[in-house]
């Protein structure tokens, strides 16, 4: 998601408006009259640790704040600055400070930056911290990790059903949500035939944040229990399981049911236009679903499986993604970093963040609230026990720039420049030197 570069005008910007309004602000919670400050030790001893992430704007109003608040009780000689931004202005304030080494003190990660800022040395060994601080990992759901070290943290779990509108499928005579792709592309086709600016299926493909290879192309691969590596981590791109994928996707593009303007589409883009009634279907994050109802109350949506390949009867994969959390190598106070990160993991406060989420906990001891919950959180969570979490990106090494490079070629592809075959080729031959 890009940030306040983009100008937002009337009614159908006003989803995004609400998160452009945080691009890059800074709170300090609990500073008193060092709000605003930068981030380091005062006179008295305090601590100010600056935690960058995109988690705020995607909550419920004041509601991070007030965990945070939370935490300064807890640790009053710990303060904390917020600097909240969208996904994508976030990743890239993120992917500068690891390549300069001046990152937050403590960090919001997706799974898919982990291997690189690793490398680049730019976030902390967990695992260290952890000992340091003779904190018990077994409370973790789970952990990322390269060469047996500690990265990152999940902190909050999402899976990526597929959202479905209502009241389109009504007008457009579907009677029930689609459960295989047979049925998809039936229903999309339906729904694009009403008319107006009105399409079926949402493909966000822009390059420059190509997470919809993940969320919106290879998610189809995994519902029908499909791989994009070999059992020895080697791309596979040239098999039958991804070329049935995009042949899928390609006949989407072809029966013209998929948005205009699909390369250059955002995450964002894709959720506004669901959430304003102009796609009946999309892929996306339990996450979202505070912000598509503060954008329309009324709107009457539904989550569902991931259709899968025609006569597959197997376990679905269903897509996820994680708030993950790090600690930065530069970090003066990691000490006082990691009493964040075990505030946030403590059962209490990660069973109240996930809850407000619409995600899963990340300490298997906390349960999220489903009596204060939106419904369709538990229908979420009832289909992510049925199935199991798919997402081959996370913690692959330059796993952005092996999205980017499949969706280069997928590009070419849809656009009848090249053939099905020659993209997964060409793709997989980009793929081959990484892994």
């Amino acid at each position: 998601m890009t940030g306040g570069s983009t100008r937002l005008q009337g009614r159908t910007r006003r989803l995004l408006g609400v998160m452009a309004v945080a691009v890059l602000s800074a709170t300090a919670v609990g500073c008193g009259s060092n709000s605003g400050s930068s981030a380091g030790t005062s006179a008295d001893g305090t601590v100010t640790l600056e935690f960058a992430q995109w988690w705020a704007p995607e909550l419920p109003a004041g509601s991070f704040d007030k965990l945070m608040t939370e935490f300064t009780a807890q640790y009053p000689k710990i303060k904390v600055k917020l600097l909240s931004a969208p996904y994508a202005s976030t990743k890239q304030q993120l992917v500068s400070g690891a390549a300069s080494r001046t990152l937050p003190d403590v960090v919001g990660l997706d799974g898919a930056w982990v291997s690189d800022f690793a490398k680049q040395g730019a976030i902390a060994d967990l695992s260290e911290l952890m000992a340091s601080a003779k904190y018990d990992s077994s409370q973790l759901a789970s952990q990322i990790q390269i060469k047996g070290k500690t990265y990152m943290i999940p902190v909050v779990n999402f899976v990526y059903p597929l959202f479905v509108n209502n009241d389109l499928l009504s007008k457009a005579g579907v009677k029930k949500p689609p459960s295989t792709r047979t049925e998809f592309l039936d229903a999309a086709k339906k729904i694009s035939a009403l008319g107006g600016n009105v399409k079926g299926w949402a493909l966000p493909l822009d390059s420059a944040v190509p997470n919809g290879v993940q969320n919106d192309v290879m998610s189809w691969l995994w519902a029908s229990g499909g791989s994009m590596l070999t059992q020895d981590g080697k791309p596979d791109l040239t098999g039958p399981g991804v070329k049935s994928t995009v042949n899928f996707v390609k006949s989407l593009n072809d029966a013209g049911v998929i948005a205009p303007g699909y390369l250059t589409m955002k995450e964002q883009d894709k959720v506004e236009k669901f959430s304003t009634g102009q796609v009946g279907m999309m892929i996306d994050s339990l996450a979202h679903i505070t912000l598509i109802k503060k954008n329309d109350p009324k709107l009457d949506f539904s989550v569902v499986p991931i259709p899968a390949e025609d006569g597959y009867t197997g376990k679905r994969g269903i897509p996820y993604a994680s708030w993950g959390i790090g600690v930065a190598e530069s970090s003066e106070h990691k000490a006082e970093a990691f009493k964040l990160v075990q505030f946030l993991m403590d059962k209490k406060a990660n069973s109240e963040l996930s809850t407000l989420a619409n995600g899963f906990p990340g300490n298997k001891t906390a349960e999220p609230d489903f009596s204060k919950s939106d419904p369709l959180f538990k229908t979420a969570f009832d289909i992510y026990k049925a199935g199991y979490p798919a997402n081959q990106f996370v913690g692959l090494p330059k796993s952005e720039d092996l999205m980017r490079s499949f969706d280069e070629q997928l590009q070419l592809a849809l656009t009848g420049k090249q053939s099905v075959d020659d993209a997964l080729n060409k793709a997989q031959q980009a793929w081959m030197p990484v892994l």
